[in-house]
């Protein structure tokens, strides 16, 4: 633990990639406070009073939302460094893409601007995504770093949701750039790709669904499409390493040590999962079935825009800069799975054998 931490707040404290920050900071002995949008929903708050268990120090909540000024302040009081998570995402697509846009840069604003009202933030750690690089529409000949930016005037896959992940940490570095030099603190950035991994709570993220559907084979057939991917323990050490490391400050960390076809994720499930009832597509959907489909359907329209592209990203932050070796793959979707079907979110099939 480091010496000249007092406190850390990490934002939207019950989040997929938050609890594992959570946890780690709390097994690595720091004091943590986290933001909730209600101390009083005890499906959120009694999990993560469990994360860790005997802690050093006892978790502590405070209500704070993204949407609100209010709690901002009090959340930030006494702490040296934040780790912002929270970022607004609707449960149906937007609209409008200002829908998601505007409160995902507001929402940061809002937490910068408490660090520097409050004073006395040393750094802060924003979460931001490989999407905010690149929108995996394109097919660059070499591994994308993070010199790389979203053109936000460019439409793509997930366009409101790539452009809010850019425009936020835009944002953020904007404001620190501006910041008078009675208030300066520190800002590092966080771009993981698509996070996979187990829960430790409540949902794990959207990327459940990739993994949902692999094992319930729906589809039937694969797309050749690929998928950047980290696993979620990586993403939160990331964050850890990141919020004391003198050379994280003014920079930016792509977690994306590999991209994997949709096939090659199939067949790893299939190998552990295979004998016990799952059965994840063996081949691939021809070009035209998915072509014919994205005249009828918006989701196969996607899968159009990135069929066959492959985006590559640069590891060397994560290896060189971080000291990550981050986690084999293989591992990262047999333990989400593993997760997903404990926590309900995959069938049990009857032939299910949980781990001991």
């Amino acid at each position: 633990m480091a010496a000249n931490v007092e406190r850390v707040l990490v934002t939207g404290a019950s989040g997929y990639i938050a609890t594992h920050i959570v946890k780690q900071l709390q097994e690595a002995g720091y004091r943590v406070r986290g933001t909730v949008r209600s101390v009083s929903n005890p499906v959120k708050v009694g999990p993560l009073k469990e994360l860790c268990p005997n802690p050093a120090h006892e978790l502590e909540l405070v209500e704070a939302d993204l949407t609100k000024d209010e709690g901002w302040k009090e959340a930030v009081q006494g702490c040296s460094h934040v780790l912002h998570t929270a970022s607004p995402f609707p449960l149906a697509a937007p609209k409008h893409e200002d829908e998601l846009i505007k409160p995902a840069v507001d929402g940061t604003v809002r937490v910068l601007q408490a660090c520097q009202e409050v004073g006395g933030v040393e750094r802060v750690v924003v979460t931001s995504s490989c999407y905010a690089i690149s929108d995996l529409a394109e097919t660059p000949k070499e591994p994308l770093t993070e010199e790389n930016w979203l053109k936000v005037e460019k439409l793509g896959l997930n366009a409101a949701y790539a452009k809010s992940k850019a425009l936020a940490e835009r944002a953020a570095w904007d404001f620190v750039e501006k910041l008078p030099a009675e208030s300066k603190f520190e800002l590092a950035v966080i771009n993981p790709s698509v996070v996979l991994g187990p829960a430790l709570c409540g949902a794990p993220g959207t990327s459940v669904e990739i993994v949902r559907r692999m094992m319930e084979r729906d589809p039937f057939l694969a797309a050749k499409v690929s998928f950047p991917v980290c696993d979620i323990r990586d993403v939160a050490k990331a964050h850890v390493v990141a919020m004391t490391l003198p050379e994280a400050a003014g920079n930016r960390h792509i977690i994306a040590p590999c991209t994997l076809w949709y096939l090659e994720m199939a067949n790893a499930l299939r190998e552990e999962f295979g004998k016990q009832g799952y059965n994840p597509p063996t081949s691939l959907a021809p070009y035209f079935l998915l072509k014919v489909g994205s005249w009828f359907d918006s989701s196969a329209k996607t899968i159009v825009q990135i069929h066959g592209h492959k985006v590559n990203f640069s590891d060397h932050r994560l290896r060189q800069v971080l000291g990550i070796t981050p986690y084999d793959p293989k591992v990262t979707l047999v333990d989400m799975a593993y997760s997903c079907i404990d926590r309900g979110f995959i069938v049990k099939k009857s032939a299910y054998k949980p781990r001991d």
